[in-house]
């Protein structure tokens, strides 16, 4: 198999996962059964784009939650640099830590993607929105790390 994966679709079962969050408390995607989840993935804490998507996340968080979403961002970090991540941005979202990559390939968010005009392998930005019963609903691929939080929102029709 290669790290090309395949990509979600609405209506895909969302690929279970438990991953240690910036405490290193075990946090799954089960714990949020009967919730709406959106599930971002971003390549690097404390980097200018994915702080800017981070913030937009948390700074939306009460408007989310109102609307019955919770709110998970996923990436290849360990929970220390989550921690200080965390700490140094304020963040309100819940931050995993997946340093093995499995779930960030579940989600056919690590592969192939093209930075600077060249061809690399890494994380592919992407949010997936899960809804009550752990199925995907929306599957966004690339996204822009700036403006995206706002463009979810009108998406997902919350006001």
């Amino acid at each position: 198999m290669t790290d090309q994966q395949t990509k979600l679709q609405a209506g895909d079962p969302a690929p279970a996962f438990t991953l240690p969050d910036a405490d290193s408390k075990p946090v799954s995607l089960a714990d949020h059964l009967g919730r709406k989840v959106v599930v971002y993935f971003y390549p690097n804490a404390l980097t200018p784009g994915c702080t800017k998507q981070a913030c937009d996340f948390t700074d939306n968080l009460d408007l989310l939650a109102g609307a019955g979403y919770d709110v998970i961002g996923i990436s290849p970090n360990d929970p220390a640099k989550l921690a200080k991540f965390r700490e140094q941005e304020h963040l309100r979202v819940t931050l995993l830590a997946d340093p093995e990559k499995d779930v960030l390939k579940a989600y056919g968010a690590f592969g192939e993607k093209t930075m600077y005009g060249k061809t690399v392998t890494g994380v592919i930005r992407s949010t997936f929105v899960v809804d009550e019963q752990g199925k995907i609903e929306h599957a966004f691929y690339n996204v822009k790390a700036t403006g995206h939080v706002a463009k979810l929102i009108r998406d997902l029709k919350i006001s």
